[in-house]
């Protein structure tokens, strides 16, 4: 049973998780993360440097993803004929800092392969089934903050799992 000191970040962490710009940028930095790692390491190539290669690669993707978003947002804002301001684009800006954050883990994954802390040869594997389990959470999360039941957010997360993972594949191909 959680303790009660416990409940109040929880909730709050919960909140923020539901948040639309929040779940937009996990799903959009976990799908991102896995087709990055697909697309380069499409040669075949496993050696710590070429893991080394492709965190740094998906670290500057996912910064002009991220800044991309938000100067796409931006722009559209300005089509209101409202004068924003600065800090506002700024804030604007920095508001897609989830799109970031949910490459963190594929690039976790990539850096300990090339500090051998793991083999290098099957990542691609662990960083496909990591964002999977990532896209069941983003969507089980969402489920949950819309008031559905435990065994539908499940259902939710799941199909949302395979979405992501057939938009993955996808992009994959296409590259």
């Amino acid at each position: 049973m959680p303790r009660p000191f416990l409940r109040q970040p929880v909730r709050a962490l919960r909140r923020c998780a539901a948040r639309p710009r929040v779940l937009f940028g996990g799903v959009y930095g976990a799908v991102l993360a896995s087709s990055m790692v697909a697309a380069l390491t499409e040669q075949g190539e496993t050696a710590p440097a070429d893991r080394l290669n492709s965190a740094q690669w998906l670290l500057v993707t996912a910064f002009a993803s991220a800044l991309a978003h938000g100067y796409a947002h931006l722009m559209a804002l300005r089509g209101d004929r409202t004068h924003h301001g600065v800090r506002a684009g700024v804030r604007l800006l920095l508001s897609e800092w989830p799109l970031v954050v949910a490459t963190v883990p594929t690039l976790g994954v990539l850096l300990g392969a090339a500090w051998g802390w793991w083999p290098t040869a099957d990542v691609e594997c662990v960083v496909f089934a990591v964002n999977v389990v990532l896209l069941f959470a983003w969507g089980l999360s969402a489920a949950r903050a819309a008031g559905r039941t435990w065994g539908s957010a499940v259902r939710i997360g799941t199909v949302d799992a395979l979405l992501g993972l057939v938009v993955v594949v996808a992009n994959a191909v296409i590259k």
